[in-house]
């Protein structure tokens, strides 16, 4: 049944796609009366509320089988306050403030929807805390969504180096045993993210990054050209990669919510992580990649990752 509900959904995508691809023209003419170069023009303080990058997001896998591919991606660094729209199906500054207790800015790493659809497996706010007149990043929330199914969860880490224990069903050749090693820059000309899996069993056999640099606003003239089949990009590269995965006969797992209800019980698991997380000492409790000076403590702060779901869309809901 789970194949005919994918075959319908790329069908359906690819109709609604082609339609809206063919209005893009139109869309380019009312760019050039204004209307898009208001939607992304600079704020008042100088800080523009859209950045561009472009880059490369890297995945290997090791074990069963090795597996590795990289592709190209465009993603979109948002300031949530100023910019003038709000991104639909996203958090907000205000609630992004809430959930990471912080007072600065707010900025949304994001690949945005194109021709009516939207493939984000990954999206970032970076949430700063503000202090006279500079700003520190203190924490992070990241917004993981599933493909096909359309889950997400979202929960907040550290961004120099954290150790989650694994949410979310995110492949079905990937078990929901172990956790997620997750750290992410400042994003600056240069962004940087970076994820591995420590596995029960596998120990540490998948890791995924994302390098981008950031493009200059005056050479990209019509952002939905820009972004024009990105998600679409993504989604290929998705599936065409667990054909690949399949064809190595690498086990598939069936989604834990046919057979494990409890599956997302997650706070649970990762405040027993924390609890022997390696941290830094005398200096903010920052998680520390390596040395000698660091010690096995729990740091309540970090225990809080307000993991929160959404379930899946339709059809698979």
């Amino acid at each position: 049944m789970e194949a005919l509900y994918l075959l319908f959904s790329i069908v359906s995508t690819f109709f609604t796609s082609l339609t809206l691809s063919l209005l893009l023209p139109f869309h380019k003419l009312l760019w050039r009366r204004g209307s898009s170069r208001a939607a992304y023009s600079s704020s008042s303080d100088g800080d523009e509320p859209v950045s561009l990058y472009e880059g490369t997001v890297w995945h290997e896998r090791r074990r069963p089988v090795h597996h590795s591919f990289r592709y190209k991606v465009r993603y979109a660094l948002i300031n949530l306050d100023s910019a003038p729209f709000a991104p639909p199906g996203h958090l907000s500054a205000f609630e992004a403030r809430r959930i990471a207790d912080t007072t600065g800015p707010v900025l949304l790493l994001t690949i945005p929807p194109s021709v009516g659809y939207e493939q984000n497996p990954l999206s970032l706010y970076y949430c700063y805390d503000a202090e006279g007149s500079t700003k520190h990043l203190r924490k992070c929330i990241a917004e993981v969504t599933n493909t096909p199914w359309g889950e997400r969860v979202t929960f907040i880490f550290n961004p120099h180096s954290d150790l989650v224990a694994k949410p979310l069903h995110v492949s079905p050749f990937m078990d929901m045993l172990g956790s997620w090693n997750i750290r992410a820059n400042e994003p600056e000309d240069n962004l940087f993210v970076a994820i591995s899996v420590n596995h029960t069993k596998l120990g540490d056999y998948f890791t995924a990054s994302l390098k981008a640099k950031r493009l200059s606003s005056s050479s990209v003239s019509d952002h939905a050209a820009f972004f024009w089949l990105m998600p679409h990009k993504v989604a290929v590269w998705i599936y065409w990669h667990a054909l690949k995965l399949w064809w190595k006969n690498v086990p598939f797992i069936q989604h834990p919510r046919y057979t494990n209800p409890a599956y997302r019980e997650a706070s649970v698991r990762d405040q027993k992580l924390q609890c022997c997380k390696p941290v830094e000492l005398n200096s903010d409790k920052h998680v520390q990649n390596g040395g000698s000076d660091q010690s096995y403590v729990a740091d309540k702060s970090c225990r809080e990752r307000l993991f929160a779901w959404r379930d899946a869309k339709w059809p698979w809901s």
